[in-house]
C-alpha cells in the first residue's frame, strides 16, 4: 500500500461474536466513537471482533462463537476502499481492496498498527517501553537516544555514588581526632637506641678523661710528698748531697710533667658537657603514645586528601555527563514529538509535561497512548480504546475533539448508557433494535 493517509473505519458489523448478537454501526470517521451499556452486555466483544478482524488469528478469541449460535460474522468497511470480513463457524478471513482483486492478512498488515488494535498492551508497558516504541518512529534516534541515556544514567549513579562516599569521606575527616603536639612522622625505636648508645659512650669516655685528671692530682700530690721527704734527708744527710741533690732534681722534673698534666687535664675538663639522658630515656618510654597521636594525625591527613579526591572525581564525572546532557539534547533538537509536552527523560522514560505515566490523568494517558500510536504508523488512522468511562463526559468530549484536530478515529467502550454514547448495547443488541434473527 502506497498511499500515506491515514485509514479509518467507516462500517462496521458484528455478529454472534462472544456476547454480541449483532451491531451494526458507522464510526464516526474523525473523532470519537463511544460504545455505552452496562457491564457483560457485549462492548468489549465489539472491539475484540474489530481487532481479530484486522490483526489476525494472533487476536483471535479463545471462543469467538457466541452460545447457541453455529456461525459468525464480521464486516468491516475501510475508508481507502478495502472491505474486511470474517464469517462461518471458523471466522474465515476475506479482505478486498478498491480495485476488486482479493487480497488477505498481508495487505491490512501494511497499515493496520497491532498497538492500535491493543492498546492495553501499550498501556500496560514501563515508561521506558513506552519511550522505545516512540522512538522506534524516528529512524537513526531510537538507539542513539538510548544509547546516550544509558550513559547518562552511567555517569549520574557513578557520579552519585562518589558524591556520597566523598562527603562520607569528608564528614569522618573532620570528626576524627588531631595531635597538635605530635611530630609529622612515626618515631623509630632503633633510631631512638642508637641515640642513646651514642649519648652512653660520649659520657664514658668524658667520665674516663675525668678520671684521668682525679689520678694525675693524687699522683702530683703524692710526689710532692716525696719531695718534701727527700729535702729533709737532704738536711739530715750533708753527706749524700750529691746522690739527694740528683734525686732531689729528677723528682722535681718529674713534678713539672705531672703538674703540667694535670693542668692540661683539668683544662680539657672545662669544656665537657654531658649529655641530658632524661629526655631520650622519656622519649623510649612514651614512644608507642607519640606514635599512636602521629598515627592519629595521618589517618586525618589521609582521610583529607581522600575526601579531596574523591571530590575532583565527583566534578570530572559531572562535567562528563553533562557533555553527555548536550549530546542528548542536540540529538533530541531535531525531533518534532506527536504530542506538545511529550518528552523522552533522562532515565529514558516517556512524560508529559515532566510528568511520568503514573502522575498522567487518565485523560492525558489516552492522547499520549492515542498520539504515539499514531505516530508508529502514521497510515492507521484509528484506535481502540476500553474504560473510556475513566474520563468523565466533559473530558470525554475535549478527548473527541482533540481526536478531530489530529484526524484521530477511536473507537472506545464505556460503562453507561447516557447520552455520551453513540450507541448503547443491551445483551449484544444495539438498544433500541428489534431482536436480531441470524
Amino acid at each position: 500500500m502506497e498511499s500515506e493517509t491515514p485509514v479509518h473505519i467507516i462500517g462496521l458489523t458484528v455478529e454472534n461474536v462472544k456476547r454480541v448478537q449483532a451491531v451494526t454501526l458507522e464510526p464516526t470517521a474523525n473523532g470519537l466513537t463511544v460504545i455505552g451499556g452496562r457491564n457483560g452486555q457485549g462492548k468489549t466483544s465489539v472491539l475484540d471482533a474489530i481487532m481479530w478482524a484486522l490483526g489476525g488469528d494472533r487476536f483471535k478469541p479463545s471462543s469467538p462463537l457466541r452460545d447457541g449460535a453455529d456461525k459468525l460474522k464480521v464486516a468491516l468497511t475501510l475508508d481507502n476502499g478495502i472491505t474486511v470480513e470474517r464469517k462461518g463457524a471458523a471466522g474465515a478471513l476475506h479482505v478486498s481492496s478498491q480495485n476488486g482483486n482479493k487480497a488477505g492478512q498481508s495487505l491490512l498488515n501494511e497499515f493496520v498498527n497491532a498497538f492500535a488494535l491493543n492498546l492495553p498492551k501499550f498501556m500496560q508497558a514501563t515508561g521506558t517501553e513506552k519511550a522505545k516504541l516512540l522512538l522506534d518512529t524516528f529512524p537513526g534516534i531510537g538507539a542513539e537516544l538510548q544509547r546516550l541515556n544509558e550513559e547518562a544514567k552511567r555517569l549520574y549513579d557513578e557520579r552519585h555514588t562518589l558524591g556520597v562516599i566523598a562527603d562520607r569521606k569528608a564528614k569522618y575527616a573532620a570528626e576524627m581526632p588531631y595531635c597538635a603536639e605530635a611530630p609529622d612522622e612515626l618515631l623509630s625505636g632503633t633510631e631512638m637506641a642508637m641515640r642513646l648508645q651514642s649519648a652512653l659512650s660520649l659520657n664514658a669516655r668524658n667520665q674516663a678523661l675525668r678520671q684521668n685528671a682525679t689520678k694525675t692530682e693524687d699522683e702530683a700530690k703524692g710526689q710532692a710528698y716525696r719531695l718534701q721527704s727527700a729535702r729533709k734527708r737532704v738536711a739530715d744527710l750533708e753527706h749524700a748531697l750529691k746522690e739527694a741533690l740528683a734525686d732531689m732534681q729528677d723528682q722535681e722534673k718529674r713534678l713539672n710533667e705531672l703538674n703540667a698534666a694535670y693542668k692540661n687535664a683539668t683544662q680539657a675538663t672545662l669544656s665537657l658537657l654531658d649529655q641530658d639522658l632524661t629526655s631520650i630515656r622519656q622519649e623510649m618510654e612514651d614512644i608507642d603514645a607519640i606514635n599512636a597521636r602521629v598515627r592519629t594525625n595521618q589517618n586525618k591527613r589521609n582521610a583529607e586528601d581522600e575526601a579531596r579526591q574523591l571530590k575532583a572525581q565527583y566534578n570530572d564525572l559531572t562535567a562528563a555527563l553533562e557533555t553527555v546532557r548536550g549530546e542528548r539534547m542536540k540529538l533530541l533538537g531535531g525531533v518534532v514529538m506527536p504530542l506538545a509536552g511529550l518528552e523522552i527523560d533522562e532515565e529514558g522514560a516517556l512524560t508529559l509535561n515532566g510528568r511520568q505515566w503514573d502522575c498522567m490523568s487518565t485523560s492525558e494517558q489516552m492522547r499520549v497512548a492515542a498520539a504515539i500510536c499514531s505516530a508508529m504508523k502514521p497510515q492507521c488512522g484509528f484506535v481502540l480504546m476500553d474504560q473510556l468511562e475513566k474520563m468523565d463526559t466533559e473530558t470525554l468530549a475535549e478527548f473527541g475533539a482533540w481526536l478531530q484536530t489530529r484526524n484521530l478515529q477511536v473507537i472506545g467502550t464505556r460503562v453507561g448508557v447516557g447520552e455520551e454514547n453513540t450507541i448503547v448495547i443491551e445483551d449484544g443488541l444495539v438498544a433500541g433494535e428489534a431482536e436480531f434473527k441470524f
